[in-house]
């Protein structure tokens, strides 16, 4: 397994393969929100899941969240791996883990970012893609 979340990106012809079929897109969307769902549980606070699949030539959905503490964060990494393994869906990569301010992990179809909160605002993923829709996934 790769040790990083770079990845060469998918080509223009599998990103808009019509192959790729609306029930693959709602199973990323679920994967998401699980993985949404467990961050928050793990108190990961401001968890946000961005829609980039029209905008972004390499995945569908982004997964942010704040961790507390490297330990926290180090948590909610292991737990959205094994939400996501009990899923079915398997990751492809994961970087970070060693520190305290960003962990990725690359499940191809979702990305799952977990920052610190000084890192969060540096590098301001939110903003990077503003143009990207925001996924409801809170219980009411």
């Amino acid at each position: 397994m790769q040790n990083h979340c770079y990845r060469p990106r998918r080509s223009a012809i599998d990103k808009h393969n019509p192959a790729k079929t609306q029930a693959q897109r709602q199973r990323a969307r679920e994967i998401a929100i699980a993985l949404a769902k467990v961050a928050a549980d793990t108190r990961c606070v401001n968890v946000v899941i961005l829609d980039v699949s029209g905008i972004s030539p390499i995945t569908d959905f982004f997964v942010i969240g704040t961790g507390t503490s490297a330990r926290q964060m180090r948590t909610v990494a292991d737990d959205c791996m094994e939400a996501a393994d009990g899923l079915g869906y398997k990751r492809m990569s994961t970087t970070g883990q060693d520190g305290g301010s960003w962990i990725c992990i690359d499940f191809i179809d979702v990305v799952l970012h977990i920052f610190s909160d000084e890192s969060r605002q540096f590098y301001d993923l939110d903003n990077l893609w503003a143009d990207a829709k925001k996924v409801e996934w809170q219980q009411k």
